[in-house]
């Protein structure tokens, strides 16, 4: 890769994380206006709709919920949108809006589909374009991009006032919560990508698809449908289910380098501004700073290596003697699975950003980088999309991050760790430890059973250290709640359908429980005042100390695994195997 290409690539970073930054502070302010019930500029609009919500459904939106009528409330509005999104794909041939004429799903796609969107997931084992009609995709699909989300941004807010609260019982009300996370946030926020998106020559109408003649003169049939404006809520929402089954690598769905610059940008956007969004309500905005500071290290580490692996191409091809052109696309890097028209730096920024946050919509085939670039967007994930995250999801899993960090410094310098002068105890231990633990145990759980499993193997396309990083990446992605996948997996078949639904549920819930139960042992705890030997949770010390503890647990947990696939193949590589 020449100088000035490696240069352009730093560049695109570059700007990605400076305009980033520069909506950072005005959004999240916003975000902490709608939370705590302030007027906003969209309150005369929206106030009343709002109201009308709470009427209908009979809720008190003053009423305080303790975590576990929060945690009640949420799993039951969760349970209710599984339910009506699978009766949805079931009664497809019968609903309207399908002019394509698709029948009901299997049981076991509809099952799993129906999971992953809940859970604000979006894995895929099926082509959007080829197996959903537009009211599947409108009223179903689309209506659970929108729920998901606001269901995270609520649980990370109540997390927020678990600690901002002192000697309290109530988190928030979840049904407040997620109505104006939905209305005052990801509407607004996804009506204008939307129309920016149109703009820029995405489709958005109810055709069923075009008739088209190729040069040859064959007959070809183009799909199409309201794709913007499910575009718009799977990237702010960090969903990534795409409408068609290339995702954002289809001109439809991509159709130009400023729409791919501006999707990754809405990704995000709202989990970088959470981190403002949780020091402003806590009082201290430094303290957001810091943990947004922890989340751009990492997202920078990884991006860089991303883009030095992708660029530095595969070795082997020239090595082996492949003919003249593959040598020349490997001598600029590798632009295998890559459109032409992003590249390598775009592609690579991409495939980060997409696993940093629970997003999952790619603009490239991971399955196609080199193996060391493959795995930063597995690491990524493995690391419990943490970095930025999904919206709400990375913030509080950032934020459990914390509290053991804050342990481990109080244990080497003997003190009892606090955090915005809250102790934390061995109840908020134990609890932050088992929300944070339950993803690798499902995740090598499921592994171990796939690898030895003949009905498993047989859904693999490639061999060796490849398909164990196909299987490793399928199981991340859905324990992570991410969605995205390596290419080479056929994964529509009852075992991998129900086993990674299973993992979705688990990586979901599972640390979603024991997080509520944290905020509700931490909003009734007292706080106390900073002394000389508190420990300073605004600096580099403690960004420092987050970042390692992020990776050394994602390290000493995965480590064995990766070795297996992405490390042992990149050996190979340098060997001049291929897989």
């Amino acid at each position: 890769m020449t100088a000035w290409a490696a240069f352009d690539g730093w560049l695109l970073i570059a700007l990605f994380v400076l305009i980033l930054t520069l909506a950072t502070r005005p959004l999240g302010g916003y975000l902490q206006r709608v939370f705590e019930g302030e007027r906003t500029w969209l309150s005369i609009v929206l106030g009343p709709i709002e109201r009308g919500f709470y009427k209908l459904a009979g809720v008190r939106s003053n009423e305080d919920q303790t975590w576990i009528r929060y945690a009640t409330a949420m799993l039951v509005f969760s349970l209710g949108g599984y339910l009506l999104l699978f009766a949805i794909q079931q009664l497809q041939g019968w609903l309207p809006l399908n002019p394509q004429g698709y029948g009901a799903l299997t049981g076991d796609l509809s099952l799993n589909t129906a999971v992953s969107f809940v859970t604000n997931t979006n894995w895929q084992s099926y082509g959007g374009e080829a197996t959903m009609s537009h009211g599947t995709q409108m009223f179903g699909l689309a209506v659970q991009n929108f729920l998901s989300a606001a269901t995270g941004i609520a649980l990370a807010i109540a997390l927020i006032r678990g600690f901002a609260r002192e000697k309290g019982k109530g988190l928030g009300n979840f049904w407040v919560d997620m109505t104006r996370a939905t209305l005052y946030v990801l509407l607004p926020l996804s009506i204008v990508l939307a129309l920016f998106l149109v703009w820029q020559g995405m489709p958005q109408n109810f055709i069923g698809a075009t008739e088209a003649t190729t040069l040859e003169g064959a007959k070809q049939l183009i799909a199409q449908g309201p794709v913007a404006s499910q575009v718009a809520i799977k990237m702010l929402g960090t969903n990534g289910g795409g409408f068609f089954n290339a995702n954002a690598a289809h001109p439809f769905e991509n159709p130009t380098a400023l729409s791919n610059f501006v999707q990754m940008l809405a990704i995000f956007l709202i989990s970088a501004a959470l981190t403002n969004t949780f020091g402003r309500m806590v009082r201290n905005e430094l303290l957001g700073w810091a943990i947004y500071s922890a989340m751009a290290v990492l997202f920078l580490a990884g991006a860089g290596a991303a883009l030095w692996a992708e660029s530095a191409g595969n070795p082997a091809f020239t090595a082996m003697g492949i003919d003249q052109t593959a040598s020349l696309i490997q001598s600029g890097g590798n632009m295998e699975g890559k459109e032409a028209r992003f590249g390598i730096a775009a592609s690579t920024l991409f495939a980060t950003v997409t696993t940093d946050a629970s997003c999952g919509a790619v603009n490239a085939m991971h399955d196609s980088f080199t193996p060391l670039g493959g795995a930063v967007p597995l690491v990524n994930i493995m690391l419990g999309e943490v970095v930025f995250g999904g919206v709400g999801s990375g913030l509080y899993g950032m934020l459990l991050f914390a509290i053991v960090a804050l342990f481990i410094a109080g244990l080497m310098v003997g003190r009892t760790p606090e955090y915005l002068g809250k102790k934390i105890e061995a109840r908020e231990i134990k609890l932050t430890v088992l929300s944070i633990l339950c993803m690798p145990l499902a995740l090598l759980g499921f592994l171990a059973v796939a690898s030895v499993s003949p009905v498993a193997l047989k859904g693999l396309a490639n061999a060796g250290p490849h398909d164990f990083s196909e299987m490793l990446y399928a199981y991340s992605s859905a324990v992570g709640n991410n969605g995205s996948a390596f290419a080479g997996l056929t994964a529509n078949t009852p075992f991998w359908n129900l086993t990674l639904a299973a993992a979705m549920l688990i990586g979901r819930f599972a640390v979603i429980v024991p997080m509520l139960a944290v905020a509700g042992s931490l909003v009734s705890k007292r706080k106390s005042p900073p002394t000389w030997g508190s420990f300073p949770t605004d600096g580099p010390l403690f960004i420092g100390l987050l970042v390692a503890i992020v990776v050394i647990v994602g390290g000493l947990t995965y480590f064995p695994a990766l070795a297996l696939g992405p490390v042992v193949e990149h050996l190979a590589m340098l060997a001049g195997s291929a897989f």
